[in-house]
């Protein structure tokens, strides 16, 4: 956030032989990026969010038994009438937790519940709506098939079979899966460190009066948002003077117990911006600048064993960079399969500024119209100092490096927030 009234420009200039294209710079944090060690054994109830740490095999057939998909009639495949109609003699009742014990004899059936067991001896159920119930006889039309309406034994998951692989991020529906094979405990990663501040004298902390010149630091808000839906071990450090010696203490307090370091502000080309010197003297910088729109001035290096990530100081430059390398480097880090921003295309309703040499993420309002087409529009001015412009938008647009004006009615390519966003 450091520096948006002054070096702003360095975010909006136009292409830069010296900066990476987006996925030049993507491929380097890919390769230098490797999973943290240590993991941990939790209860499955506990691991919502965290990262397997080992593969995850099925310990029962699931499911356990052939059982019926629909309520109605357990029966042999062989009684059903090619024609006609047979009558069958009702022997009992199966339900889900108290299966039938007889066996079903030819000529006879079982009134059956859903997820209830088949009865030894039936293989086929019809359901209740195409069958008609007279004491105990019940009647059944031609039309049907062996076999139909049951699951078999072992359908979704066999005895033995990978469910998950090291890796996998689990969610509700993983977390579901982990507790139909009866687990208690899991090995997953351990969970990321991550420290995080914001730098420049500009900026004071919410609760407090503004003097001539200050801002409010919003950075560290928005940062905190996403490293909390991350599920990382999230340290604020506050706001850290634009001083040489307050930035190497804070960046080796940081390098002392964190994984990765991510910091706002103070990247790019200024005479009170330090970082880069800091960086130099205390690690390596992989890379400074990158051929984008906004968040140019992106900076990514290492601290001892921590990774750095040095976000522009725009409020919308940290959203874009965050969302387009930061989280999934982390998420590499944590141990999850690096997963980038899905995009497909739509029609744009509005035209699109863009000069070639540098990729855009433009804030966009996906709709859908009366005749179900989804659309994008923008939320008007791309300036990366209007952070409500990214509160109004559900997309991003991403406008191709090589690419030009897009006209209105042209299709480009969308990231939803809701994708990319989500923790």
């Amino acid at each position: 956030m450091s520096k948006q009234t002054t070096l702003d420009p360095s975010c909006q200039d136009d292409s830069d032989p010296s900066s990476l294209s987006v996925e030049a710079a993507w491929e380097r944090i890919r390769t230098d990026i490797q999973p943290v060690n240590g993991i941990e054994r939790l209860n499955v109830r506990q691991a919502l969010g965290r990262i397997l740490a080992e593969d995850i095999r099925s310990t029962v057939d699931v499911p356990a038994h052939d059982n019926s998909a629909m309520d109605g009639y357990a029966l042999r495949g062989a009684d059903l009438p090619p024609e006609g109609t047979a009558s069958l003699h009702l022997v009992g009742t199966a339900l889900a937790g108290h299966p039938f014990t007889g066996t079903v004899a030819p000529g006879e059936c079982v009134r059956i519940m859903t997820g209830a067991p088949m009865p030894t001896g039936s293989d086929t159920v019809v359901i209740q709506e195409q069958a008609d119930q007279a004491d105990q006889q019940v009647h059944i039309g031609p039309g049907h098939t062996p076999g139909q309406n049951v699951r078999r034994a072992g359908e979704d998951l066999r005895l033995g079979q990978t469910v998950f692989t090291a890796g996998t991020r689990i969610g509700p529906a993983e977390l579901g899966m982990l507790g139909s094979l009866g687990l208690v405990e899991i090995a997953v990663r351990r969970r990321l460190r991550v420290a995080y501040f914001s730098t420049g004298d500009e900026l004071e902390n919410a609760g407090k009066p503004l003097e001539p010149g200050q801002i409010y630091d919003s950075n560290r808000y928005t940062l905190y948002a996403v490293l909390q839906r991350l599920g990382v071990e999230a340290t604020d450090m506050g706001v850290v003077p634009d001083t040489p010696q307050a930035l190497e203490t804070a960046f080796r307090d940081a390098a002392g117990f964190a994984d990765a370091i991510v910091t706002s502000g103070g990247v790019s080309v200024g005479e009170a911006d330090f970082v880069k010197d800091i960086l130099d003297k205390l690690g390596e910088v992989g890379f400074w600048k990158i051929a984008m729109r906004p968040g140019r001035p992106l900076a990514f290096g290492r601290i001892g064993r921590a990774h750095f990530f040095g976000l522009p100081g725009n409020p919308v430059s940290v959203v874009a960079t965050w969302y387009q390398f930061v989280q999934p480097a982390l998420r590499r880090m944590m141990g999850q399969a690096i997963v980038r921003p899905l995009g497909f295309r739509v029609r744009t309703l509005d035209r699109l500024r863009k000069r070639p040499g540098r990729t855009e993420f433009q804030r966009g309002i996906l709709e859908r119209l009366e005749d179900g087409e989804l659309v994008v529009r923008t939320t008007g001015s791309q300036g990366s100092g209007i952070l409500n412009s990214v509160s109004r938008a559900n997309c991003f647009i991403v406008v191709p490096h090589d690419s030009g004006p897009v006209a209105a009615g042209d299709y480009v390519e969308v990231q939803p927030f809701e994708g990319v966003m989500g923790g």
